[in-house]
């Protein structure tokens, strides 16, 4: 269970997040709506790390947990990005097997037997070998999907998984995420998309822009 207790957040003094509370529990999907500019995606880089908070604790199954000094973070807590971050000079089966290898130390064979066999849950057999721009914008989102969950983290987090997708596209993504749900996955999905956002969510946050 992930608990957000006063969260704060400022850039060049403005405040973006005020005083954010929430709890997402384990297994479940949290949707965060909203509009441009509300603090969605400053929000999710908040939980995932990657900006540190000005105010406010994190608690991760009761624990006090601060997700941007943990040093296991990436094991922890999963980012899907929204332009997937795929490294553009390595292969699908390297840019999913580079974390494991270097961070959580496993040997090169394990990480491939892994990563082949996450692959073909998703409906990438056949593209291990491929480069990011030999793949369409779908399959890309799912080597992203993959490459998060390479790393066993208990909490995956997207930002606008269904962005520049189409409503073909769209609902793929969708019936990942919700499978992952029964896995018991805890997933954050930040995203304007309102239909796909109540179609998956167990909770959902809206926030709004501050008022200068």
């Amino acid at each position: 269970m992930l608990e957000l207790k006063g969260i704060t957040k400022k850039f060049d003094g403005k405040v973006i997040l005020d005083n954010v509370n929430l709890t997402v529990q384990d297994g479940q999907i949290l949707t965060i709506v909203g509009p441009s500019g509300a603090g969605k995606t400053t929000l999710l880089r908040c939980i995932s790390g990657l900006s540190p908070v000005d105010g406010g604790q994190f608690r991760l199954d009761g624990q006090a947990f601060d997700p941007a000094t943990n040093r296991d973070n990436d094991a922890v807590i999963g980012v899907v990005f929204q332009d997937f971050q795929l490294f553009p000079n390595l292969t699908v089966l390297q840019n999913v097997t580079l974390a494991p290898t270097m961070v959580l130390k496993k040997t090169t064979a394990a990480a491939e037997q892994e990563a082949r066999e996450l692959l073909k849950r998703l409906n990438l057999d056949g593209k291990a070998d491929l480069y990011p721009y030999e793949l369409s914008g779908g399959q890309k989102q799912r080597v992203a999907i993959v490459r998060a969950l390479a790393m066993h983290p208990k909490l995956l987090c997207y930002d606008e998984p269904t962005s520049a997708l189409d409503p073909d596209l769209r609902k793929e993504v969708e019936q990942i995420i919700l499978s992952l749900k029964q896995e018991g996955m805890t997933q954050i999905v930040v995203t304007h998309d309102i239909p796909f956002a109540e179609n998956i969510a167990d909770q959902m946050l809206r926030v709004e822009p501050k008022q200068a």
